[in-house]
């Protein structure tokens, strides 16, 4: 799957685009989520 990783606060440019294995099938309690999309603020950056 294709994940976006912030590995350090700042700028847009430290986002980086990687290629992850799957996650796990949930257990027990576990819940698992498909996203679409997600906002990042500002305040996210900082």
């Amino acid at each position: 799957m294709k994940a976006v990783l912030m590995t350090a606060p700042g700028k847009p440019e430290v986002l980086q685009l990687r290629e992850m294995p799957n996650p796990l099938p949930p257990q027990n309690t576990e819940l698992l989520v498909r996203l679409k999309a997600a906002g990042v603020n500002p305040i996210d950056t900082k």
